[in-house]
């Protein structure tokens, strides 16, 4: 094993490293995606396509993974050279664009494994998720829930991520998926979530900015998570899928 991936050895074989190495990473998004792509690549993930339209604002650094003399640049620029910085021979791509109906299909393509971390304006997350279902290509939906992490895996076998909207307009998705989780953790009466609970009521009230508030915690918490959730998707281990999920806080951790 290389220098550079010495410390993984133990966790992750050779012949695994590799496999790493030569897997297409699409992003969809570079807000959260910002982390995950950083972890990723220093899991050993070396081939990274990033798409995102927007530009790095103040109020981003709270959480994202970017400085301030990024602010104003794209942010799939600005990522994409910080990760070169990491490692200059890994394959990184990027498209400073918003994916459209009309160019969907242009960008979404030439992937193993897509990271859904696209905003809920619209009706193109979930178009993202059909064009990658119809590629056979799996995909995550990381969340940043503050003092968590949430991560649903859709697959051409499991159920749509749409199928969990009970309202027309996905502006409001984000709160839908953070009410699921929350609905069925007291149904199923798991303890260690109910630090959401409080959290989506109060947001649930005071919602009328459409501003979804989120630490730095949460998107450190669920990159971990993808990235391991990727390496059991490349190691055909299995994972968790749509409506099932994962919710990892600290309140999960036992404390000795």
């Amino acid at each position: 094993m290389e220098e550079l991936y010495s410390r993984n050895h133990f966790y992750i074989t050779s012949k695994e490293q590799t496999a790493l190495r030569n897997t297409r990473l699409l992003f969809g998004g570079a807000g959260l995606g910002s982390n995950i792509a950083e972890c990723a690549l220093r899991f050993g993930f070396e081939k990274i396509t990033l798409i995102d339209g927007d530009k790095v604002e103040l109020s981003n650094l709270n959480r994202q993974n970017y400085q301030r003399s990024d602010i104003g640049r794209y942010k799939a620029e600005a990522l994409a050279e910080r990760l070169l910085k990491i490692n200059p021979d890994a394959d990184i791509r990027y498209h400073c664009e918003y994916i459209t109906e009309d160019n969907i299909n242009r960008l979404v393509d030439n992937c193993d494994i897509a990271i859904n971390a696209l905003d809920f304006r619209d009706e193109i997350p979930f178009k993202f998720d059909e064009r990658c279902r119809s590629m056979n290509v799996p995909i995550l939906h990381p969340y940043n829930f503050g003092w968590g992490g949430l991560l649903m895996i859709v697959t051409q076998e499991s159920l749509p991520l749409s199928s969990l909207m009970r309202n027309s307009d996905p502006k409001g998705f984000e709160l839908e998926m953070a009410e699921y989780v929350s609905g069925y953790s007291q149904f199923w009466n798991i303890p260690e979530n109910d630090w959401l609970h409080p959290i989506v009521e109060r947001y649930s009230e005071e919602n009328d900015s459409n501003i979804v508030p989120q630490l730095s915690v949460g998107s450190w918490i669920v990159s971990a998570m993808c990235v391991e959730a990727m390496f059991r998707i490349l190691t055909g281990r299995p994972v968790k899928k749509c409506p099932k999920f994962y919710l990892t806080s600290m309140d999960k951790v036992s404390m000795l």
